[in-house]
């Protein structure tokens, strides 16, 4: 196993899925001669040319509707947002369009193209850079939802993704890109979309999550643990796919569950989540699911407000306490 960043793992997805299948290739602003705003690209221009790592005008509509046209073609783009939150610009190309090709179509079109870039809050980026937009993606069929929270995951979700023949939204977290973790050192690498991954045993209450936020709830376990509370930490990473079974699991085991989200808790994922609990697993809960998620305001540029608006440890940990009627 090497020890690389986040960013570099998926760095390397992106170099040995470009290796491997000439069809793929990556567009997106300043993704070529700049490396990428966040230099995940870093290098692919010098290895795989300018028709293959393509700088793209600042028209997020235009060249995700051209990469749709492609992936029609048989290629298989992938498509970089410098942040998620300028992709409400292309949202009419990947719902309208990707999303209900290979149904409009009856089977004649899939389009195998992966939209990525990071989602969800940074520091200081103030509401309309702060936005976790995995639940405007999540309603529609015809759109799987992948949410890394570690470099191997990173790695192995977007080879995966880029192998899938089905439209990705792929979103990173952009405070993780200079996190660090082992990644297994093996080109073929990939984690199946649609398989949760327990991040952390328990017994006593299920902390389920997703994205930047699983380090949250580790963090959350870890304080829980000093309190003689055992939590489950059970990672979501693809939120559609749903991995039903590891839910379900996690529920029976406690009995007890808290949904952690960075979004609004307002019609987001968590909502999702309850009602399958519900539905799927009501007799086994010992009491009510609790959510937690951002403060349900625009998120705010000051530092001390915007610290007020995330969801954090304290806060998962209370609502653990809640479950558990401590």
């Amino acid at each position: 196993m090497a020890v690389v960043t986040y960013r570099e793992a998926l760095n390397q997805a992106l170099r040995e899925e470009m290796a491997r299948d000439p069809d793929v290739f990556l567009i997106g602003e300043e993704v070529a001669e700049y490396d990428g705003a966040y230099k995940v690209s870093k290098g692919l221009l010098d290895d795989f040319g300018a028709q293959r790592v393509v700088d793209s005008p600042i028209s997020e509509l235009g060249f995700t509707g051209l990469s749709v046209g492609a992936a029609m073609a048989g290629l298989r783009p992938v498509v970089e947002f410098m942040t998620f939150n300028f992709a409400f610009l292309a949202i009419d190309q990947v719902i309208n369009a990707a999303a209900k090709m290979l149904y409009m179509s009856d089977g004649q079109f899939p389009i195998p193209i992966v939209f990525r870039g990071p989602s969800g809050a940074a520091l200081q980026l103030s509401a309309q850079h702060s936005i976790a937009c995995e639940t405007y993606y999540l309603h529609s069929p015809g759109v799987k939802v992948v949410t890394p929270a570690t470099p191997a995951d990173a790695k192995g979700l977007l080879k995966a993704s880029i192998r899938d023949n089905d439209p990705v939204a792929f979103m990173e977290g952009e405070l993780l890109y200079n996190f660090k973790g082992e990644v297994p050192e093996d080109e073929d690498f990939v984690i199946p979309l649609g398989v949760a991954d327990l991040k952390r045993e328990g017994s006593d209450v299920s902390i389920i999550t997703h994205g930047k936020m699983v380090h949250i709830a580790l963090q959350a376990a870890s304080k829980l643990d000093k309190d003689g509370v055992q939590a489950d930490v059970l990672d979501l990473r693809t939120l559609r796919p749903l991995d039903v079974d590891a839910i379900l699991a996690s529920v029976r085991k406690t009995n007890r569950v808290v949904y952690l989200e960075e979004g609004w808790s307002y019609l987001g994922v968590g909502a999702q989540i309850v009602a399958l609990i519900q539905e799927e697993a009501f007799d086994d809960l010992d009491a009510p699911v609790v959510r937690v998620g951002q403060a349900d305001v625009p998120m705010p540029y000051a530092k001390n407000l915007e610290a007020l608006a995330k969801p954090n440890a304290d806060r998962v940990v209370a609502a653990c306490n809640k479950v558990l009627y401590r």
